[in-house]
Parts: C-alpha cells; sequence; structure tokens
C-alpha cells in the first residue's frame, strides 16, 4: 500500500518504545512518536540528545535493540525487511550534502532512479529537471557541486531525494552547515514540499522555522522525549522545566 491509498486514520510512521545503544551508552531510552500522512514533525533538543539517531533509525541506518518502528505497514528493523522498498518511502537529507561531485546538479538527481530503480533515462531526466525547478535551481542543471554554493547544494540534496518519489522525507539537521544567508532558501524549500502535503521530520535548530511549520514538536533530552504539543502551547507554555530552560537558552 502506498501513502496514496494510506488509510488517513492511522500513522503513516509508528515509533514505539525505541531503545537504541552504541556500546554501554543507552541513546535512545523508550521513545514513541505517531505522524499521520502530510504532517510536519519537527524534533528539537540539545546535541547528543538522541534527535539525529532516531531520524537514522526510521530509515534502517541504524538499528535498535527493542521497540518497533513501521513506516507505511513496513517494519522497518525486520530482519527480512527489502530496505530498497523501504528507501523509496523514506525519502532522507543529511547535514552533509554528500553530493558526486565529478556528476552534474543533474546527473546527481538522475542517478538514483536510473541506478536503482532502473528507470527509463529520458524519463529520469523529465522529472529531474522539474525537481531542479521545484527547488529554485532552474539554469545550474550543468553545474558540479564545486561551482554551487552550500544552500544550492543542499537544495540539489533535496531534488535528488525527491527523485525517488517518497512518501515521507526525514530532514537532519540539514541547515547546521551552511551560511547564514543560504539557510532561508533551503528552508523556503522545505516549506513548500510540507505545504504541498509532503509528511516531514525535521531534525532542526531553526526555532522560529519550526514554530512557522511544524504541527507538532517533540522536545528530546538524554534520549527521551521531555515534552510535545503543537508549536502554539509548546513554546508559549512549556511545563516541563527542562523544555523552558532549553528555550530559554535558545530564543
Amino acid at each position: 500500500m502506498n501513502a496514496t491509498q494510506w488509510d488517513p486514520t492511522r500513522p503513516i510512521i509508528s515509533i514505539v518504545d525505541v531503545h537504541k545503544s552504541f556500546g554501554d551508552l543507552e541513546v535512545l531510552k523508550g521513545v514513541s512518536i505517531d505522524v499521520m500522512k502530510g504532517e510536519v514533525i519537527c524534533i528539537i533538543g540539545p546535541s547528543g540528545s538522541g534527535k539525529s539517531t532516531l531520524i537514522r533509525c526510521i530509515n534502517a541506518l541504524n538499528d535498535i535493540q527493542s521497540g518497533s518502528i513501521t513506516v507505511e505497514g513496513l517494519e522497518v528493523h525486520d530482519a527480512k525487511l527489502d530496505k530498497l522498498a523501504l528507501r523509496r518511502k523514506v525519502g532522507m537529507v543529511f547535514q552533509q550534502y554528500n553530493l558526486f561531485p565529478h556528476k552534474t546538479a543533474l546527473e546527481n538527481v538522475m542517478m538514483a532512479p536510473i541506478k536503482v530503480l532502473k528507470e527509463p533515462r529520458d524519463e529520469v531526466e523529465t522529472r529531474a529537471r522539474a525537481l531542479i525547478k521545484k527547488v529554485r535551481l532552474e539554469g545550474k542543471e550543468d553545474s558540479y557541486p564545486g561551482e554551487l554554493s552550500g544552500g544550492q547544494q543542499q537544495r540539489v540534496a533535496i531534488a535528488r531525494s525527491l527523485a525517488m518519489n517518497p512518501d515521507v522525507m526525514l530532514f537532519d539537521e540539514v541547515t547546521a552547515a551552511l551560511d547564514p544567508e543560504t539557510v532561508k532558501e533551503v528552508l523556503v524549500t522545505i516549506k513548500d514540499l510540507a505545504e504541498e502535503g509532503m509528511t516531514c521530520l525535521l531534525v532542526t535548530h531553526e526555532m522560529g522555522f519550526a514554530r512557522e511549520i511544524a504541527d507538532h514538536i517533540y522536545f528530546t533530552d538524554r534520549g527521551v522525549i521531555v515534552e510535545h504539543g503543537p508549536p502554539e502551547t509548546f513554546f508559549d507554555d512549556a511545563k516541563d522545566p527542562r523544555t523552558r530552560e532549553f528555550l530559554s537558552q535558545i530564543l
């Protein structure tokens, strides 16, 4: 079942009591989150609170010790999972752009659908050109990553992820490595996606953006979800002292 037929009463992503350790260090201590189709979820918290680890678990880049993560009914940590089937559903954009430096922007966007999905080159190119236009990089199709700013490279990375036609997009601190003036162009791109109904999970330090875009905000600290709620109550009426302290330091 794909997201177009997904039952809107069921979470498209369901994270239930997830525990994750690296050696003796327990990084996630029983995290549970449900994400409905079309929702935008922002995960915030201090460094080392488990945010990026959680996002990577959703895409099976990290394994988990216990608990359950399902995406559109696929059990992510089932030993028999077809990871390609999962990665077709879930796109991911990282802090580092991870573009191929010897490939143009257009070639970077086209690679996965051609090599992984074995789709016809001409169809993929048409879609890739449309995606480059969508992320406001028309005219940069033939530029190499080294000729692009960090914000432009990050938008190519977003287009590349969208080329697989995912139902869910994960964004892990995608503006953290950018100059302030290029942060906005990347956030505008994500906002466009959200407004079109893409289900998005973002780990972010951009609080103004989180307030503006999120349907729901989760605050994590030391591997647990301390508090969560819609932006208006979360930012203006946080209940937990840890949340209030965190917000006071960054707002």
